[in-house]
């Protein structure tokens, strides 16, 4: 899809990106995760993350001026969940030895499928291997899993049941080289 641009989000957009992520969530994660497992993700994972706001490495993708997703990259320790995610470490990782992590993507239902995700995935790797990283990270969603595979992507390690208020709900975690 050409006609994707990407931004730097800013905290103004905040609403509006949760507001598309607990749609995207609801929508995409259909068949994959359970109603229940879907909204208790929702309330204890899912979110925007503000230090990456914060750090610019957080991606708005609009299309024709209309908020079509999200998501970012980081070099800080934290290899999953937003504001709301209790296992937070905002300390800063080490190029040298450490993996970039690539974080929460999530694309408006009506964009998916088109490019978005690639689009924005394409600028958080290019701005990952600028500042030294040699390897991407991150913690796939069920539905993330078969997008991160066909970008290169391998699974290590199985899967990671995270508990959500009570409610185990799984994630992959996915590493990749970022060939310089």
């Amino acid at each position: 899809m050409s006609d994707v641009t990407l931004r730097a989000a800013v905290p103004a957009d905040v609403p509006a990106l949760e507001a598309l992520i607990a749609a995207s969530a609801r929508a995409l994660g259909r068949g994959f995760y359970t109603d229940a497992e879907t909204e208790a993700a929702i309330t204890h994972v899912f979110g925007v993350d503000s230090a990456l706001v914060a750090d610019g490495s957080y991606f708005v993708a609009e299309v024709d001026g209309a908020l079509a997703g999200c998501g970012g990259w980081s070099a800080r320790r934290t290899l999953f969940g937003g504001d709301r995610f209790a296992g937070r470490e905002d300390d800063w990782l080490d190029p040298a030895t450490d993996a970039a992590r690539i974080r929460a993507f999530f694309v408006a239902p009506a964009f998916a499928r088109r490019g978005v995700g690639r689009a924005i995935l394409t600028a958080c790797e290019e701005a990952a291997r600028a500042a030294g990283f040699r390897t991407a990270a991150l913690m796939a969603t069920l539905p993330g899993v078969p997008f991160y595979a066909a970008s290169g992507y391998v699974a290590g390690g199985g899967s990671v049941f995270h508990d959500c208020g009570g409610i185990r709900v799984r994630f992959v975690p996915m590493t990749r080289p970022l060939l310089q």
